[in-house]
């Protein structure tokens, strides 16, 4: 069995290294690996692969930045030379990024079963380029494999249920125990010049938050506020960079937080781990704070991770709420055994696609 993985974003890359490495375990699967180049520079793209062992991709689209329309355009067309050349079993898919769409349709359009991890999450706002992405992928998938009972329900309610369904856990908490102790947690909080748990960790990048100036000039005030009486580190995604400078809040940020360029995965999860409190709009990150017991201020109006908020470690807030979110968070429950799976979703995953079990 040949099966087509197409990956272009960081956090693909995480759900990739644990499903891959399952994957290679089983007899008779081979595994071809497609980079979309949708996230292409050395801190989002190379260091990833080095970090977590992933191998060389056998293509390299190199498709880079743009639109939502012209990347996904470039994708298609180059995904569909790849996937008529290599004619797999499978192709796999991960998340929600535009690489997830465009894989979805090329594979789709030429015939070839789809399997989608991270299958069933829901945001319900239409507005969000990646609640577009994932009800797409889902309703050209053959194999959709839902990472809780709350995805589960979502598929149901739009008529996909059955066999093709799989409720699996969740591949990013597989990464987090795999790889959650690796980094070297003195030196980055001495690089960092802070102390464990006397830090608040920021990650914005969501275009609800970086393209509405107004919006990000308010989460910027918060933050600053915040950081009057703690520090807050901030490892700045490439877009919002580009963003704070569009808005003049640039050297605001880099006045009053501490602003760093992205963290490796393995530095992530140390900076994730050893925070107070952790401010985000990232769905990855809201579920990595959840996996060490931190508590998770949520800057979003909805989040697809629906259960972190009903358990009270998670907290969905709008900009003007941040600074006394922080000061008063959530609480911070560590994983509860069950509620992603115990850590074997990547090999459940592998022996479904290899139909070696369920």
């Amino acid at each position: 069995m040949k099966i087509l993985t197409i990956i272009g974003a960081r956090p693909q890359f995480v759900k990739a290294a644990v499903v891959s490495r399952a994957l290679v375990d089983l007899a008779d699967v081979s595994e071809v690996l497609v980079h979309t180049g949708q996230h292409y520079d050395e801190v989002m793209s190379g260091r990833f692969f080095r970090e977590l062992g992933i191998p060389a991709p056998a293509y390299n689209l190199g498709v880079g930045s743009g639109s939502h329309g012209a990347q996904t355009g470039r994708m298609l067309e180059r995904l569909d030379t790849v996937i008529e050349a290599e004619r797999p079993d499978w192709v796999l898919l991960y998340g929600d990024t535009n690489s997830t769409l465009a894989g979805a349709l090329a594979a789709a359009k030429l015939h070839v079963p789809v399997a989608h991890v991270e299958a069933g999450l829901r945001s319900w706002n239409r507005a969000m380029p990646e609640e577009i992405n994932r009800l797409l992928t889902d309703q050209v998938s053959s194999l959709l494999f839902a990472p809780t009972e709350a995805a589960v329900t979502n598929l149901t309610r739009e008529g996909i249920a059955g066999a093709s369904v799989h409720l699996v856990g969740d591949v990013m908490f597989d990464a987090a125990l795999a790889f959650g102790g690796r980094a070297d947690a003195d030196a980055l909080l001495t690089r960092l010049g802070v102390v464990a748990g006397g830090y608040v960790l920021l990650t914005i990048h969501r275009a609800e938050n970086t393209d509405d100036p107004a919006r990000l000039s308010a989460i910027v005030a918060a933050l600053g506020q915040v950081a009057r009486s703690e520090p807050v580190v901030l490892p700045c995604h490439p877009r919002t960079m580009a963003a704070l400078e569009r808005a003049g809040l640039l050297d605001e940020v880099r006045t009053n937080l501490i602003c760093v360029e992205p963290m490796g995965y393995l530095e992530m999860l140390a900076a994730e781990r050893l925070a107070r409190v952790v401010v985000t709009d990232s769905g990855g990150v809201q579920k990595e704070a959840f996996f060490f017991g931190v508590p998770c201020v949520i800057v979003r109006g909805e989040t697809e991770w629906v259960e972190l908020v009903e358990l009270g470690c998670a907290r969905l807030v709008e900009p003007d709420a941040i600074a006394a979110a922080v000061s008063v968070p959530p609480a911070g429950i560590a994983a509860r055994d069950g509620l992603y799976g115990g850590g074997a979703a990547a090999e459940r995953v592998a022996r479904i696609m290899a139909g070696t079990g369920p």
